[in-house]
């Protein structure tokens, strides 16, 4: 059935020297000493359940819900008392229309589930690239994740940690303070096309989670956004796909470039997760998306996302 639907749905001394490059290169919004942490919250592993799951046809609140259920249910991944933090990508000046930003509603659904099991609080954050507060009143998260009771955090430079984040090239660099007191992760992006690399998908979106000078990764984009993805290894990805921006990403505007799919596709292996995106929306693989075979080599998931438990689920 996957392959259906897809066909459906059309280090060595260079690493060492690029290390201390990336350490001296960006500005140090907060010092407050570098840290050493290693944030993984992935659940344990359900044999009897699915890795990844596809739901389409419906509406994004709908999407979100059917996808939870057929993994086993929000209790599986939140418990009462847990602090979650959902990171949608919030990056970009644009409505939703122009699927540049993750699908609100879709946000609004995950923010209700969590605080249906329990959750004490739910922060919904990331750090823009336009001007926070237009990015996220207009992208519609703000409203609809702060009407579900969502404690809603723009993106301010004085709440930046310095942070070691032991990675391969990553060192020494600011991290948004809010993503290193959750209990519990949920990546949330929007499946978009991106002029780099060709996509940009769940672990592409851990970009937003830093400060300092971002756009300077690009020049080792593979690299470091594997390093960022071993770093921040989430509880639960879910890949909006409702609306999804095949051209000109990944900041869009036109509408001409957005084609509407009506899908969520969320599991617990992120690699799995953007080796199928990446092929239903732009048959793309790890040749051009090497990331996914780096991230696959350091143990961060599964590259042939044919090998994962998977269901496909129409509504």
């Amino acid at each position: 059935m996957l392959i259906k639907l897809l066909r459906v749905g059309g280090v060595s001394g260079a690493a060492t020297a690029l290390g201390f490059w990336l350490n001296a290169r960006s500005r140090r919004p907060r010092e407050l000493g570098a840290s050493i942490l290693k944030r993984q919250f992935a659940v344990p592993a359900d044999p009897g359940l699915p890795q990844m799951v596809v739901a389409g046809g419906g509406e994004p609140r709908q999407l979100v819900q059917r996808a939870i259920q057929e993994l086993g249910g929000i209790n599986r991944f939140i418990s009462r008392g847990d602090i979650v933090v959902i990171k949608p990508n919030i990056a970009w000046d644009r409505a939703p229309a122009q699927a540049a930003n993750t699908n609100p509603e879709a946000v609004a659904e995950m923010v209700r589930l969590c605080r249906q099991a329990g959750a004490k609080s739910v922060i919904v954050t990331d750090v823009s690239i336009n001007d926070p507060r237009r990015s996220f009143e207009r992208s519609g998260i703000a409203g609809a994740a702060s009407a579900e009771g969502a404690q809603v955090i723009l993106t301010d430079e004085r709440r930046f940690r310095e942070i070691d984040l032991r990675g391969e090239v990553l060192h020494s660099w600011p991290v948004f303070e809010p993503f290193l007191a959750a209990d519990k992760m949920i990546n949330m992006p929007v499946a978009k096309h991106h002029s780099l690399t060709g996509a940009t998908l769940g672990m592409k979106n851990w970009y937003g989670i830093l400060g300092g000078q971002r756009q300077r990764l690009h020049q080792h984009i593979h690299e470091s956004l594997v390093d960022l993805a071993d770093f921040m290894r989430p509880t639960l990805t879910l890949i909006d796909a409702y609306r999804v921006l095949v051209r000109n990403g990944p900041g869009g505007g036109n509408l001409g470039d957005v084609a509407l799919e009506k899908t969520v596709i969320a599991g617990t292996d992120p690699v799995a997760l953007d080796a199928y995106a990446a092929k239903a929306y732009w048959d793309l693989d790890y040749r051009t998306l090497r990331y996914l075979k780096l991230a696959s080599e350091r143990g961060l998931g599964t590259l042939n996302f044919e090998n994962v438990r998977s269901r496909v689920v129409q509504m």
